[in-house]
């Protein structure tokens, strides 16, 4: 009779390892990340890696969008204005903090020859969009915002300025970075520009 594993290491080592892989994008970068380092930092063998993970991809996607997910939550505040703020907030805050400077690390590689990373990786972008559609969606049922109103497109607008400063002006990102791009896509929705 074989026993099962203790109840929550499971998840415990799930947990390890994608911290430790962020904590190896964030060091190394996507060309130099090495699924033998995580196994190290995360204090498990690579086998372990390799049996939840088939691929250093596969890993780096999961580890992203574990990040992402957690540090970047979706407000539910009552108002559109103010769930804007906190989701550019969060968004500013994410950028700012390690894993968020290994993120877009793995986006941008520093030479042009470096291996691009994985297409899962964009996909954690396009879920991060959908999940705060419901943002716009409730404005319009509210009566905040315009019926027809594009929550995607109003979404898009409100992390591109932000996206901007940090990845190609490189600029220090603060409230007034998330206050004054919440800012621009609320005008921009009340002058109808995503209808």
């Amino acid at each position: 009779m074989s026993s099962a594993p203790p109840p929550g290491r499971g998840p415990k080592v799930r947990a390890a390892v994608l911290a430790a892989a962020v904590a190896e994008l964030g060091e190394y970068g996507y060309a130099a990340f090495a699924v033998d380092n995580v196994a190290r930092r995360a204090g498990v063998h690579k086998t372990t890696v390799y049996r939840r993970w088939p691929d250093r991809d596969a890993l780096i996607t999961d580890a992203l969008a574990d990040s992402v997910a957690a540090e970047i939550p979706i407000p539910d505040t009552g108002s559109v204005e103010d769930d804007l703020r906190a989701l550019a907030d969060g968004l500013v805050s994410w950028i700012e903090s390690p894993s968020g400077r290994a993120v877009l690390a793995v986006m941008l590689p520093n030479i042009t020859d470096q291996p691009q990373p994985p297409a899962g990786v964009r996909h954690v972008f396009r879920d991060r969009i959908r999940r705060a559609l419901p943002i716009v969606e409730r404005a319009v049922a509210r009566g905040e915002l315009g019926p027809g109103t594009d929550a995607a497109e109003m979404i898009k607008a409100l992390v591109a300025p932000i996206y901007f400063r940090a990845l190609i002006t490189r600029e220090k990102l603060d409230h007034r970075t998330a206050e004054a791009a919440a800012q621009l896509a609320l005008t921009a929705a009340h002058a109808g520009l995503f209808g």
